[in-house]
């Protein structure tokens, strides 16, 4: 691979054998969107909502369907293909990649349900959308046929493009009133909950994260899912769904959707200081003359093609793994999730060289540059970004203990 290849996505793609027509096309879309997704950040900011036009173009592009089964008109892709999109699209708006990355990895998702799931969501149209918020904090009853789910949940983005909810929860058991063992995923339909407009925060904002309250619903056991099976790599949907993607560990899938946001924004504020730095003055020279400002970019630049490859290099080891039919080893499953926990971390740093060197250049409230810093910031409130407890269970399996986190 030459060094213009290892810098360009989509040879990257190429490189791991996924360079298809389509997935050209894809993103190919995905960058021409670019100047209109730039021109929409302001609204999306203060609306607390990407614009419809914005998801609708995604839903023409057919970014949704990336990761959707073939037999609901998706298109069934590896998952390289739906995050190239998403770093795409993050490097011009870090709020549209995050609504993409976590509504549109749903349609992954449900393909691992009880057939029933999907026939009940896409039946009428396959074209639904699908938000969540996966924090266990609802309250379950068990009864006949399935459970009476009550709660609040944080952190729905894009909740309201969509029609249904992905909602977590843990079932109780005499044994167990609160066992994550026993964790689920309960799929809720719109008429069944209430979006509580609540999102007030410094970066993101276009992701419109609301709140999601239910009081009291009947959920059948049909539209659940237990993590353990997401762990196991065996569904109920893996009955209909055959392919080898839906074979993946839930978690591996569903946590690239918030570091790929994250990443392609770190490449959005690249660009944005490099536009600093070619007409901010910096003594008699301009910035971008200046050897330290050369040097961190290089040093930036470097770091995000790291990144972008050991994401690629994670998912082509663990689709080769699906396809021949062979379990993904355990302690290769906890380095990937350490993988992708720490890219928030990185992207933040870099970030932070970024816009200390851009001093005056980086800090007024219309610099782009801020508002990269400002939307990879708020990235690290996500759950799956808190690298600290994937690092301790890593350590852990490394000096010779048994993996203790099946959110793998």
């Amino acid at each position: 691979m030459t060094k213009q290849e290892a810098i360009d996505t989509s040879s990257v793609i190429n490189e791991y054998g996924l360079g298809s027509a389509r997935a050209q096309e894809l993103l190919a879309a995905a960058r021409a969107m670019g100047p209109a997704l730039r021109e929409r950040r302001a609204r999306a900011k203060a609306d607390a909502r990407v614009p419809d036009a914005t998801v609708e173009e995604f839903r023409e592009a057919g970014f949704f369907k990336i990761l959707q089964p073939e037999k609901w008109g998706g298109y069934a892709m590896d998952p390289q293909v739906f995050y190239a999109v998403g770093l795409e699209v993050a490097r011009y708006c870090p709020s549209s990649a995050w609504i993409l990355g976590v509504i549109a990895v749903h349609n992954w998702q449900l393909a691992v349900f009880d057939d029933q799931a999907a026939q009940d969501v896409w039946g009428e149209d396959p074209s639904v959308l699908i938000s969540s918020s996966y924090a266990p904090v609802g309250k379950v009853k068990v009864v006949e046929g399935g459970f009476r789910l009550s709660g609040r949940w944080s952190f729905s983005s894009g909740s309201e493009h969509c029609k249904w909810a992905f909602l977590g929860a843990v079932v109780p058991t005499p044994e167990a009133p609160f066992d994550m063992a026993n964790y689920r995923t309960f799929l809720v339909p719109i008429e069944d909950y209430e979006i509580v407009h609540n999102w007030d925060v410094v970066g993101l904002q276009g992701t419109g994260s609301h709140d999601v309250v239910v009081d009291d619903v009947f959920v059948p056991e049909h539209r659940t899912h237990k993590s353990i099976d997401g762990f196991l790599c065996d569904n109920p949907g893996n009955a209909v769904n055959t392919a080898p993607l839906y074979r993946m560990p839930f978690m591996q899938v569903f946590v690239r959707a918030v570091c790929t946001a994250t990443l392609g924004a770190c490449e959005g504020a690249l660009d944005a200081f490099i536009e600093i730095a070619k007409t901010r003055q910096v003594g008699p020279k301009k910035m971008k003359d200046d050897p330290f400002a050369r040097v961190l970019a290089t040093e930036v630049k470097a770091e995000i093609e790291e990144m972008k490859l050991t994401m690629i290099r994670n998912f082509d080891a663990m689709m080769a793994c699906c396809r021949a039919g062979e379990p993904i080893p355990v302690e290769d499953r906890v380095r990937y999730r350490y993988d992708s926990a720490v890219v928030a971390d990185r992207c933040l740093a870099l970030s932070s060289r970024m816009l200390k060197a851009a001093g005056s250049g980086g800090i007024r409230l219309d610099s782009e540059l801020l508002a990269f810093h400002l939307d990879i910031l708020t990235s690290q409130a996500h759950v799956a970004n808190h690298s600290t407890p994937f690092a301790m269970n890593m350590g852990g399996v490394l000096f010779g203990e048994e993996n203790a986190d099946y959110a793998l």
